[in-house]
C-alpha cells in the first residue's frame, strides 16, 4: 500500500524522523489489514500448505495479550471493498498478477509470501473471541483511521507509508519497529510497556528546510501512490534535480524521493508548487492533470466518517455508502464484519477478485469448483431495489444479472463474465432477505450445497457448515480427491474439539488424557511436515478447492444471516497437519490406529465420515486400480449434467435422483440416527 520506497526511505533516516516510545496506558488505532499481513508473514508460519490457521490464531492472540498487559486499548480498523470510483483497479490487477507469481514460486519450493485464503476471516474471529473493538470500513480505511486517531489523540499502528503523509497529532508507529514480543517492566512499578518508534511529520518537514506540511499530499501523488501513476509525470520528474547515487532499484527510488522533497520545499504551499509542476507539461494536458492531481490530493484530507460513533454507540454512517441506497441491514453487517468486502464489491461494482492460493498452476484455478455457490450469491445481490451497476466507472455489465470475476488462468489474470442464478420470487428483494424464516434461508443454503438436512443431524453444530461444504466438494467431478484426502481433512477437523476437551474444566482426567495424547500426536505430524522441501501439488490443489468451497459457503451463509452456525476456523483446518496426515495414511498409519487412544474423537470422526461418504463418488472406496473404468463411465454420464449444474434451484436436485445405491442407503440410515454427538 501507499508510496513505494517511502517507508524504507524514512526508516533509513530513523535518527532524524523517529522518536523512541515506551507505549502503555493509551488507546491505539490499528490498521487491521497491515497487522494481519505482518503477523502472517513475520511469525515463521508455514504458507505452502494452505494455512496453519491454528498457529496464526495463537500469534494474533499473543499480540493482543501483549497490548493488554501494557494497558493499551486497541481499536482495529479494517479495509472494506474497492472504492466505487475504481481508481485503484490497475494497482489491484497488478498485485493480483504478482500474487500469482509468488504463489507459483511457493508451489515449486521457492520463497515468497502469500496470505492463505481464510486468513482475514480467522483474524476477525480472534478479534471477536478476545473482545477487541473493530470496525470494517465501507472502502479503504486510511482516512478514517487518521481522522479517528486525531479525534482521540492517540497513535496509529500500521506499515502503510501513506501514514507518513497524513498529519497525525500523536504520530505513527510502524509495525517494523513495534516490539510487541519484548514487553518491558517500568522501573519501580508493576506497569509494563512495549518499545516502539514514532514517526514525526514535523521532523521530516524540518529536515527538508522546514517545508510546509500541506505540500506532502502533492509529493505523494507526484511520487506515484496506489491511486495515481501517470506516465506523463515522468516528463516533469525528469526535470527535477536528483542527487547522484547508486544504480540499485532502492537507490533510484530513494533519490527520487529525496530530490522531489527537496524541490517541493522551495515553495510556500501546494498551489504554487502545482503551478510549477504543470509548467513542465504540454499545454494541452495541463488542466486535466491539474484536476486529477487535486482530486488525488483530497485522499489525504480528513474523512467525513466518524468511527468514534461506531465504537461508542454502534452507529456507522458513511456518506458514500448512503448515496448508493443499500439496504440498512447490509450496511450494518458490513461495518460489523458480518459480511465480507467480497459481498460489497459484488453488490456495488458487480466485480470480484478471486484470490490465488498456493495451487497447481497447470490446472484450472481452484475457485472454479465454487462457482455455483457464487452464482447464487450473485443472484441474491442482483435483487436490490437501487440500480447499483451504474455507480462503477467501468462499462455497464454486458447483460442483466452478470458479474465479472478477476481470476487466475495459468500464470496470469483473466476477467470472466458469470451469470447470476435467477432465484424464486420470494428471494427477489435483498432488503427483505433477513425477513425470511430461518428454515427458508437454511433450505436455500443446503439446496445450493446439494445436501439434505438429515445428513447433518448427527453433526455438532459447529461443524455442520464445514461438513455440508465437504459434501458439496466431493460431488464435483473436477475434484480428484482420494480416500486419504477425505480422511486427512476430517481428522484435521478434530483439532478444535480435542482442544476444547483438553481445556475444559468439567472433563474427567481419563477423557482428557486420551484427547491430549491424540492432540499431541497431531502436533508431531504437523511439525514433521513443515520442513518438507517438496509440495504435493495435486494434494495442495484438492485442498485449495475445498478451502474455496468453504469460503464461498461461509459468504453465502453470512448473506443469509447464518442459518447454520459460523464455524470456528481457528482449529478447523491446519494445512501442515492435513498434508502430513495424507502422507501418513498413504504409508504406515491407519485412521483406526490414530483414533484408538481417544474414543470420543473416534465417535465424532465416524459421524463426520458417514455424512460425507454419503455424497462421495463410489469409486473413492474401491481398492486401488479398480476405479479407472468406473471413473471413465462416470465422466461420460456426468458430462451433460455438470455442463450447466447451476440454473434454477430446482435444477440442483439432480444429485438426489442420481445418487448411487450406497449413498441412498447411507442417507436413510443417517435420517434414522438423531443422537447428538458428545462434542455438542
Amino acid at each position: 500500500m501507499g508510496i513505494r520506497g517511502l517507508m524504507s526511505f524514512v526508516e533509513d533516516h530513523s535518527n532524524e524522523f523517529f522518536t523512541d516510545l515506551k507505549l502503555r496506558d493509551t488507546k491505539i488505532i490499528i490498521d487491521g489489514y497491515a497487522l494481519f499481513h505482518r503477523l502472517c508473514f513475520n511469525s515463521h508460519l508455514e504458507l505452502r500448505y494452505g494455512g496453519d490457521y491454528d498457529s496464526f490464531a495463537d500469534v494474533v492472540q499473543k499480540f493482543f495479550e501483549s497490548l493488554f498487559s501494557c494497558n493499551i486499548c486497541p481499536y482495529v480498523v479494517l479495509d472494506g471493498g474497492c472504492d466505487i470510483s475504481d481508481k485503484k483497479l490497475t494497482t489491484l490487477k497488478e498485485r493480483a498478477r504478482e500474487k500469482i507469481q509468488t504463489a507459483h514460486s511457493l508451489s515449486v519450493g521457492g520463497s515468497g509470501c502469500v496470505c492463505p485464503l481464510l486468513i482475514r476471516e480467522v483474524f476477525i474471529q480472534v478479534l471477536i473471541k478476545l473482545r477487541v473493538h473493530f470496525v470494517q470500513c465501507f472502502s479503504e480505511a486510511d482516512r478514517d483511521i487518521m481522522t479517528l486517531a486525531n479525534h482521540w489523540n492517540c497513535p496509529v499502528l500500521s506499515s502503510d507509508s501513506d501514514f507518513c503523509i497524513f498529519d497525525l497529532k500523536t504520530g505513527f508507529c510502524p509495525l517494523n519497529s513495534f516490539q510487541w514480543r519484548n514487553v518491558n517492566t517500568v522501573k519501580g512499578t508493576q506497569g509494563h510497556y512495549i518499545p516502539a518508534k514514532c514517526f514525526s511529520l514535523d521532523a521530516l518537514c524540518h529536515y527538508f528546510s522546514r517545508m510546509n506540511k500541506a505540500l506532502l499530499p502533492l509529493f505523494a501523488v507526484l511520487c506515484g501512490n496506489d491511486h495515481i501513476n501517470l506516465p506523463i509525470m515522468d516528463t516533469f520528474l525528469s526535470q527535477v534535480r536528483l542527487p547522484l547515487g547508486a544504480a540499485s532499484a532502492k537507490g533510484r527510488r530513494h533519490h527520487r524521493i529525496l530530490g522531489l522533497l527537496s524541490w517541493l520545499s522551495r515553495f510556500a504551499g501546494p498551489t504554487e508548487a502545482l503551478d510549477n509542476v504543470l509548467k513542465y507539461l504540454p499545454k494541452k494536458d495541463r488542466e486535466n492533470v491539474r484536476e486529477l492531481l487535486c482530486c488525488s490530493m483530497e485522499e489525504y484530507q480528513p474523512s467525513q466518517v466518524k468511527l468514534q460513533d461506531f465504537f461508542q454507540c454502534g452507529t456507522y454512517v458513511c456518506p458514500e455508502a448512503l448515496s448508493l441506497g443499500l439496504p440498512e441491514w447490509v450496511l450494518v453487517a458490513l461495518a460489523k464484519g458480518q459480511l465480507s468486502p467480497f459481498i460489497s464489491d459484488a453488490l456495488v461494482l458487480r466485480r470480484t477478485f478471486l484470490h490465488t492460493q498456493v495451487e497447481s498452476m497447470q490446472q484450472p484455478n481452484a475457485h472454479r469448483i465454487s462457482l455455483p455457490i457464487r452464482q447464487v450469491i450473485y443472484g441474491l445481490l442482483s435483487n436490490v431495489s437501487a440500480p447499483l451497476g451504474s455507480v462503477s466507472l467501468n462499462a455497464s455489465p454486458p447483460r442483466p444479472l452478470a458479474f465479472s470475476e478477476v481470476e487466475r488462468i495459468n500464470k496470469n489474470i483473466k476477467i470472466s463474465i458469470v451469470d447470476a442464478v435467477d432465484l424464486p420470487k420470494d428471494h427477489s428483494d435483498l432488503s427483505k432477505l433477513t425477513e425470511l424464516s430461518s428454515a427458508r434461508r437454511q433450505t436455500l443454503l443446503l439446496e445450493t450445497l446439494k445436501v439434505k438436512q438429515a445428513i447433518l443431524d448427527p453433526i455438532p453444530t459447529s461443524l455442520k457448515l464445514p461438513i455440508a461444504v465437504s459434501c458439496y466438494w466431493l460431488q464435483h467431478l473436477e475434484v480428484k480427491a482420494k480416500l486419504h484426502h477425505l480422511q486427512a481433512l476430517l481428522l484435521g477437523m478434530l483439532l478444535g474439539p480435542l482442544h476444547a476437551i483438553i481445556n475444559s474444566p468439567d472433563k474427567e482426567d481419563l477423557r482428557k488424557d486420551g484427547a491430549k495424547m491424540l492432540y499431541e500426536e497431531f502436533q508431531r505430524v504437523k511439525e514433521q511436515t513443515q520442513p518438507s522441501p517438496r509440495l504435493d501439488l495435486d494434494t495442495a490443489h484438492i485442498f485449495c478447492q475445498w478451502q474455496s468451497c468453504l469460503l464461498m459457503g461461509m459468504y453465502l451463509n453470512q448473506l443469509l444471516s447464518t442459518p447454520l452456525p459460523e464455524p470456528d476456523l481457528t482449529r478447523l483446518y491446519s494445512g501442515s497437519l492435513v498434508h502430513g496426515l495424507c502422507r501418513h495414511l498413504l504409508t504406515s498409519t491407519s485412521v483406526e490406529s490414530l483414533l484408538s487412544m481417544c474414543p470420543e474423537a473416534k465417535q465424532l470422526y465416524e459421524h463426520l465420515f458417514n455424512a460425507t461418504r454419503a455424497y462421495a463418488p463410489a469409486e473413492l472406496f474401491l481398492p486401488k486400480g479398480k476405479s479407472s473404468s468406473k471413473k471413465k463411465r462416470q465422466k461420460k454420464q456426468g458430462a451433460s449434467r455438470s455442463k450447466n449444474r447451476v440454473g434454477t434451484l430446482s435444477d440442483n436436485r439432480w444429485w438426489y435422483e442420481s445418487s448411487n445405491r450406497f449413498g441412498l442407503l447411507m442417507v436413510e440410515n443417517m435420517e434414522e440416527h438423531t443422537e447428538a454427538s458428545k462434542f455438542e
